[in-house]
């Protein structure tokens, strides 16, 4: 019989008390440990375990769970307890676990208090430190000045401090574990303060991870390599592992060999080729075939597919960083979406500092999220992998299909961008005119003055909306030029679609009549036609259109 599938489940103890559906990934406990870093930093994207791996970690060294040891523990049935070193190991060490993942703020102030609170909330478990002579008096008056409101010279060193006074209680140096370490820094990304709360995580990670004498190991846990200059400046003692490292390839999500054999337990395996076009696709180290454990889980459990792991997140910085993007960032990701590879320089240490005007960087940032998988790479005298990145699954191309669409189905154009679609195809110029109208009601003034930015997503929107009915390029060479949207029918019976984007030229007091015609004369002139041509589609098919922009006014002709 099947065992239960357990959705959400991020504490290790509970899982395996209830037999809950798992895999056993404790053979990373050795490595890890056998490795013999100091401070080990593991990114991967979110949903791949990090957090249930480092509950693991904690239930294994940590005092706290002697009691699990002997013939009753947790380990008894895992890969791990065949170690009989490790027999011995189990439950002796004292573990300090501490969890960014709920540090989603606003503003610096909420975010600084958040994490103090925290740590505060570390601080009341080890209460029973102040019993007795371990702490002097002027240490017990620090330990009762911890608070959501300290010091920032309290609050750099608590962490330190705490591993301090566990040590003098234990008689041995601490394991501190921190999960989901740049989620603060995400947060503050977004909301605009990043620079306030890197100096204090930067004093806060210096004392704890470096000048720390009381530290016997930490690993963290993350999505991305926040850069060095930012936050890691002063720990040179980091062990860095990324979806590039070989260092534990197949600690953090299930491998095929793994997932094959789910199918089977809960007899599903003839479903394996769906499972593999849906949810596979992440590589890490030279390990292919690497699926996200979100997604598995839940489809063990209601046996549908759909996309679990994109649906966990909002996705407001992926958006936010397309939407507005350069025009050439948003024709890299028309190409994703139709399939193309993307070819770019990846540095693995994401400067959030240059999302803004870098396209690099936002490669970087979505291939260490998860949305891209690398295809081929190779290292150049720069020092930075050359990368061949797709979409990673149909479940990522899913999600941004549904964010692409969602850009134009604001309160205003909400059922016009649908219907202007249906009158495309069926060439009803006035219908199109009529709608495209109401769709660009709901522009926001920058997609005004500057119409390109209107024009790429608009050409994303008719990818996804279009895909099973056209091949979708732009800013392509054709004939003498490059036109500006192409529409390539994959079915005979459908029509071609040329369309070019016009600005009216207020120096020219040009009209928007005059400037339709400006851009139908630019697609005969320039012979835009020529590919569609060469593919043996004849001319009376190819239907040209040319946009004209004055404002929020639009006229298709």
């Amino acid at each position: 019989m099947p065992r239960t599938v357990g959705i959400g489940h991020q504490n290790f103890e509970k899982l395996i008390t209830n037999d809950y559906f798992y895999i056993d990934k404790t053979k990373f406990i050795k490595e890890w440990w056998e490795s013999g870093d100091e401070v080990t930093l593991i990114t991967r994207p979110r949903r791949f375990g990090k957090t249930l791996n480092l509950s693991m970690v904690e239930n294994f060294f940590s005092i706290e769970y002697t009691h699990n040891a002997g013939r009753d523990s947790l380990f008894q049935d895992l890969a791990i307890w065949e170690e009989e070193a490790y027999r011995r190991l189990q439950g002796t060490w004292p573990v300090i676990f501490l969890s960014f993942a709920n540090v989603k703020e606003v503003s610096f102030r909420n975010a600084r208090q958040k994490i103090c609170q925290l740590i505060k909330n570390l601080y009341n478990k080890y209460d029973f430190l102040l019993e007795g002579s371990y702490l002097n008096e002027s240490e017990k008056k620090a330990y009762w000045d911890i608070s959501a409101d300290m010091e920032d010279y309290l609050a750099s060193e608590s962490l330190s401090n705490l591993s301090d006074y566990l040590m003098r209680y234990y008689g041995k140096k601490v394991i501190i574990l921190l999960d989901e370490y740049d989620t603060p820094m995400h947060e503050a990304y977004v909301g605009g303060y990043w620079d306030e709360l890197i100096s204090f995580i930067r004093n806060l990670f210096n004392s704890t991870f470096k000048s720390n004498p009381y530290l016997e190991r930490a690993l963290m846990t993350g999505i991305t390599r926040v850069s060095k200059e930012s936050v890691f400046s002063d720990l040179n003692n980091l062990e860095v592992v990324t979806t590039t490292s070989e260092k534990y390839e197949d600690s953090f999500g299930f491998t095929q060999e793994e997932v094959w054999e789910a199918l089977k337990e809960y007899g599903l395996y003839e479903q394996r080729e769906q499972v593999r076009h849906w949810y596979d696709g992440f590589t890490f180290g030279r390990k292919p075939d690497i699926y996200n454990p979100w997604s598995i889980i839940n489809y063990l459990d209601k046996r549908r597919f759909s996309p679990y792991w994109a649906n966990t997140s909002s996705n407001s910085l992926v958006g936010k960083l397309i939407r507005e993007g350069s025009p050439d960032l948003k024709t890299a990701m028309e190409d994703l979406l139709s399939g193309r590879p993307l070819c770019a320089q990846i540095d693995e240490q994401v400067v959030f500092s240059m999302l803004d005007a870098d396209e690099n960087a936002v490669w970087s940032l979505l291939l260490a999220s998860g949305y891209l998988r690398v295809e081929q790479f190779e290292y150049f005298d720069s020092g930075y992998p050359e990368c061949e990145l797709r979409l990673t699954n149909w479940e990522v191309f899913a999600m941004f299909r549904r964010m692409v669409a969602e850009w134009f189905r604001l309160p205003a154009s909400a059922s016009a961008y649908n219907t202007f679609i249906k009158a495309l195809l069926l060439g009803d110029v006035d219908a199109m005119n009529t709608y495209i109208n109401r769709v660009a009601s709901g522009r926001d003034p920058s997609e005004e003055t500057e119409p390109e930015r209107f024009y790429h997503g608009f050409v994303l929107g008719l990818i996804v909306e279009l895909a099973d009915k056209y091949r979708i390029t732009s800013n392509r060479e054709s004939g003498f030029g490059r036109y500006d949207v192409m529409l390539e029918p994959l079915h005979s019976s459908d029509d071609a679609i040329i369309i070019e984007f016009k600005v009216c030229n207020a120096k020219k007091k040009q009209t928007l009549e005059d400037t339709v015609a400006e851009a139908l004369d630019q697609i005969d002139r320039m012979h835009y036609t020529a590919d569609l041509e060469s593919q043996g589609i004849p001319t009376g098919r190819i239907r040209k259109y040319g946009f004209a922009f004055e404002g929020k006014k639009i006229l298709i002709g």
